[in-house]
């Protein structure tokens, strides 16, 4: 059900008046939208809570087509008479745009969605939960860590959004949506006294599109990872520094999302493919001329763009352009066939996907433009494909990685390298202890090409991140990754010890 509280806000009467005073003044589009969005982060250490913020944004935009070009304001006051002066400034905006504007905007069609509303899955909105429970929680996980002697010291935190949005154009399209998601995490952190070396193990739990449920129903078992995770730690201390080197790779779904999110999601952005957009690590290798013909990876490689993904951090249902949402191909069996884009792009290609936009436009608040953004994009399993212990079983030497951390990729979303968590040497198709200072290297297209095996159903994982950034100015978006256990062979391995005195 809609936040009643939201309900209650006089979005409906605003867009009215917005849209109409676009009307009049010649718009050929005038969207509006209307935002609240409430965020609540908390930080325990060492048994203490450190952090409580509460922050909440609301407001409304209107964006217009007149002469040709865009036009975009918004504003904070929630008076019939600023929603006329935000409409008037949008209109103003695009009269001073249209002077340099050498391709008139235009946008791919869409139905009408009349007055619908659609909210995503989740049982208990963690926002009601009393912010003490909920602290409760996080100190006492720190406690449980620290009593390990290699944990010198522990946190914990738990981010929080609610958000609510309200849409309406002049086409009669009306929505109104709620998504609530939440990213619980942990870390410990110690040293080993005879080496002099320092670390830390954090939790692997995904970010998620769900409630408080989450941390009490058992959907992920955070007992067994604070049991487990002091003990990984210790022996990560202890552990040799890897020799670099050519391995082969068993990748973990909590490694692998943000490979994907790197030199797959951002690649097939439509808006970096075409050179529109060059911010936040630039374009994109996977130009618009390679479309049906880009061997991005080996046959196995299929990879959906999917708005719909249950519990997906970028999953709504409809889009801030008042599209409904849909899932559809990127990769086709390792070949680049589609991308993500919005209604203008949507028009500009009327050869990819029906000549329609497929959901991908959002802006992270009410005084942001929606731009394209990222959707779930996701690396499919194999029907009847092996188990974790069967991927590992077929490697002689090779590392199994668990667990994100740092990651580098160039302007083109080509050269990348990638760290993470846990590296468990691989001899003879066993895990052969944990190993330091791992660092894997490729291209895009030779590391995809180097899969040789995707794992089967139970071991497909949703992965993400609540910090997507793109554009400038800046903004910020939630989107999730799912991916199975995948291997990987011959890829080259650095030592970051040795990289980091070169």
């Amino acid at each position: 059900m809609i936040d009643p509280t939201f309900a209650a806000l006089p979005h409906r009467s605003l867009g009215e008046v917005a849209l109409a005073r676009a009307a009049e003044l010649g718009a050929s589009h005038a969207d509006f939208r209307f935002e609240r969005v409430r965020y609540q982060y908390l930080g325990a250490r060492d048994g203490v809570l450190q952090t409580a913020s509460d922050t909440e944004d609301v407001g409304f935009a209107v964006r217009v087509i007149h002469r040709g070009a865009w036009g975009f304001a918004s504003g904070v006051v929630l008076t019939e008479a600023e929603a006329r002066r935000v409409a008037e400034t949008a209109i103003a905006v695009a009269d001073v745009a249209a002077a340099m504007t050498t391709t008139p905007v235009q946008l791919a069609p869409e139905p009408v969605h009349d007055d619908v509303t659609w909210v995503s899955a989740y049982d208990l909105n963690p926002l009601d939960v009393p912010t003490a429970e909920k602290a409760a929680v996080l100190t006492e996980w720190t406690t449980r860590l620290r009593k390990h002697p290699s944990v010198s010291h522990a946190t914990a935190d738990l981010q929080q959004v609610q958000e609510n949005k309200y849409y309406a154009d002049l086409a009669g399209t009306r929505t109104t949506q709620q998504r609530v998601r939440l990213q619980p995490g942990f870390e410990a952190m110690g040293s080993d006294e005879a080496s002099g070396v320092f670390d830390s193990m954090t939790s692997i739990a995904p970010p998620v599109a769900r409630g408080w449920e989450y941390l009490t129903d058992g959907r992920y078992d955070w007992d067994a990872e604070l049991a487990e995770v002091p003990d990984l730690l210790a022996e990560k201390l202890a552990a040799p520094s890897v020799e670099a080197g050519s391995y082969d790779l068993v990748i973990h779904p909590s490694n692998l999302w943000l490979t994907i999110h790197e030199s797959i999601g951002h690649a097939t952005e439509l808006d970096r493919a075409l050179g529109y957009e060059a911010n936040y690590a630039g374009t994109s290798f996977a130009t618009y001329d390679k479309l049906g013909t880009l061997q991005y990876g080996s046959p196995i490689m299929n990879v959906t763009g999917d708005r719909t993904q249950p519990h997906g951090l970028s999953t709504v249902g409809y889009d801030d352009e008042g599209v409904q949402t849909r899932e559809w191909d990127i990769v086709k069996d390792g070949v680049l066939v589609g991308y993500q884009l919005d209604r203008s792009m949507g028009h500009m290609k009327p050869e990819l996907h029906e000549g329609r936009s497929n959901g991908c436009a959002y802006a992270d608040s009410p005084g942001h433009i929606p731009i394209q953004r990222m959707a779930n994009v996701s690396l499919q399993a194999a029907p009847d494909g092996p188990s974790t212990e069967e991927l590992i079983s077929r490697v002689e030497r090779g590392i199994y990685i668990v667990g994100d951390k740092s990651w580098s990729i160039d302007m083109q979303r080509f050269n990348f390298q990638f760290t993470g968590q846990r590296f468990f040497k691989i001899t003879d198709g066993r895990l052969d202890g944990q190993l330091r200072d791992v660092a894997y290297q490729a291209t895009t297209t030779d590391f995809w090409s180097s899969m040789e095996a995707v794992g089967g159903p139970e071991t497909w994982v949703l992965g993400g991140a609540f910090n997507c950034g793109k554009a400038q100015p800046g903004q910020v978006a939630a989107v999730s990754h799912g991916a199975p256990t995948a291997l990987f062979r011959g890829v080259r391995i650095l030592n970051t010890t040795d990289e980091a005195g070169h």
